[in-house]
């Protein structure tokens, strides 16, 4: 793996996952506003002004470093589609992220990546 494709899967798989917890951030800001206040209409915004421009943020960086992967790694426009329609649903960044780990579209699969278990390493 070149040094590129490192960098771009070490990025694309820490932006996925931060997506996701933003995503989390902000689900629960908008829950303490239109949930546990006694009157979301009354202008407290709870923690949504916060979480609301991180989640941005990191979305858009997402979507960048999506498309940086599908270059560098050279993915299908079906993969591409796909990774850019799960920054959508809530956390479906972070499915995305390990299964493309897992079928190699990150430069390097996760079983390629394990040693086997050959026994021990000592002759008999």
């Amino acid at each position: 793996m070149t040094q590129v494709q490192s960098a771009t899967r070490t990025v694309f798989r820490v932006v996925a996952f931060a997506e996701a917890l933003s995503w989390a951030a902000l689900l629960v800001a908008m829950f303490f506003k239109w949930v546990v206040a006694a009157d979301p209409h009354t202008g407290a915004e709870g923690g949504v002004p916060i979480a609301g421009p991180i989640h941005g943020v990191v979305f858009v960086v997402y979507v960048l470093a999506t498309l940086v992967a599908w270059r560098v790694f050279g993915w299908s426009f079906k993969t591409l589609v796909v990774g850019l329609a799960c920054s959508i649903p809530p956390f479906a960044t972070a499915i995305f992220e390990i299964q493309a780990d897992r079928r190699g579209l990150l430069g390097v699969s996760a079983a390629d990546r394990t040693p086997t278990a050959a026994g021990p390493s000592t002759p008999a």
